[in-house]
């Protein structure tokens, strides 16, 4: 029998606004076929009896829409051919611009199979999911760190913290290429901070001190109800590319310093257990002093009261970062809502204060995710340019109550930017 490859009909999808192909759009049959598209927009169909005939496809992405008919059906109608193309204009809601996704399996899926581009080969580090990243720049490299890793090979994969790098002159736009920390027997991410105890080692607090010499994190070892069973601080070795601890804190107390950190001023910023994203925390930037619970300061800063600018309504902080933006000439600050109008946990908020310790009160948001979880969201500042800022945060259904999960971006990194101009 000779096999005949697949004639694939692409249907791409694009922002309006800036014409670039939009990730994350769910189109799906009347006879309930769902497609997904890649990060640069497209889907490849093939259906051997819908080909050449008039086919529905309903349309949802969070965030972008279509306008609705007389009987309120949102999509699009297409005559697949093979070889052939349409593309389709959705008008984005969001502020901010959903650009790729940037972990898991088949990033480039659909525009590979449409020959758009060349194949990638051997899936990155083996990964098809990644929880909660963390970032920074040290000794030339941009450094990525995750929590919990899925695997190809089977449902559990690797829950002692999973890495990467990319290179410093990363151009955010086109995506990130990383270059995982793996092993080499099987390909596949390998632990970054292997511990004898049991149970899944996450990292937070991630960052360059001494003159970016060193690289540092605070860690977590936990248990099956998520409790602390050790809590320090890990040090990276530069020639075993892993860390390794440094120093113990209390497990039954509060971590000296977490969430994503900044230097300023000579010190080092972060955030305490419950009060994320709030700089509230600072320590000298020394490895000397990190080690040292009684070096960090504990700062005075307004409490968190976020409201809606628009309509005044209270916005309850989850988690996010804080950064200064030399555009606005403000700190900024990148934050996720907690039991928001459109999800549990998957609406991202924007807010600007003049100082460090606020006052932080009106804020804008910028991305909903229907019934969906954006958790742990992080403003990279090494991005930054002019006017536009990057953030990325992990997409899952975990917390949502939603029982669907969606093919390729599950349980996945995905990144926007924001045009500082629309705020």
């Amino acid at each position: 029998m000779t096999l005949v490859k697949k004639p694939y009909f692409g249907v791409r999808f694009v922002d309006n606004r800036t014409g670039r192909g939009v990730p994350l759009v769910e189109a799906r049959t009347v006879s309930e076929q769902l497609l997904v598209s890649d990060s640069d927009g497209w889907i490849a169909f093939y259906e051997p009896e819908l080909m050449g005939r008039e086919v529905w496809l309903s349309v949802f992405s969070h965030g972008y829409s279509l306008p609705a008919d007389g009987f309120g059906y949102r999509g699009v109608r297409v005559t697949p051919r093979s070889g052939q193309s349409a593309s389709v204009a959705l008008t984005r809601e969001n502020r901010a611009e959903r650009l790729c996704r940037l972990t898991g399996e088949g990033i480039f899926r659909d525009s590979v199979l449409l020959g758009r581009r060349k194949p990638t080969g051997a899936l990155p580090g083996g990964v098809v999911g990644q929880d909660s990243a963390l970032a920074a720049a040290y000794r030339g490299k941009l450094y990525w760190f995750w929590g919990d890793t899925s695997r190809a090979g089977y449902p559990l994969g690797n829950f002692q913290t999973s890495g990467a790098t990319a290179p410093l002159s990363t151009d955010p736009e086109k995506g990130i290429a990383f270059s995982y920390f793996t092993d080499p027997a099987t390909g596949f991410c390998r632990p970054l901070l292997p511990l004898p105890g049991p149970g899944p080692v996450w990292v937070t607090g991630v960052a360059a001190i001494e003159g970016g010499t060193k690289l540092v994190a605070f860690f977590n070892r936990v248990n099956a109800k998520m409790e602390a069973q050790e809590r320090g601080l890990a040090l990276w070795d530069d020639d075993k590319a892993r860390f390794f601890p440094v120093a113990s804190f209390d497990a039954n107390a509060p971590m000296p310093l977490s969430g994503h950190p900044f230097l300023h001023d000579g010190w080092l910023y972060g955030s305490r257990e419950g009060s994320d994203p709030l700089p509230c925390v600072r320590v000298r930037p020394t490895l000397a002093a990190l080690k040292n619970p009684a070096a960090y300061e504990r700062l005075s800063v307004a409490p968190l009261a976020l409201r809606d600018r628009k309509t005044g309504r209270s916005v309850v902080a989850h988690s996010g970062s804080v950064r200064y933006n030399t555009y606005r000439k403000k700190w900024i600050m990148i934050v996720l809502e907690k039991f928001g109008k459109s999800s549990n946990v998957g609406d991202v908020w924007y807010a600007e204060a003049s100082t460090l310790s606020g006052p932080w009160e009106n804020a804008l948001q910028i991305v909903r995710h229907e019934h969906m979880d954006f958790y742990n969201p992080v403003h990279h500042l090494f991005f930054d340019k002019e006017n536009y800022i990057y953030f990325e945060g992990t997409y899952v259904n975990t917390f949502s109550g939603n029982p669907e999960k969606t093919p390729f971006y599950n349980y996945n990194q995905i990144l926007y930017r924001l045009n500082l101009e629309t705020i």
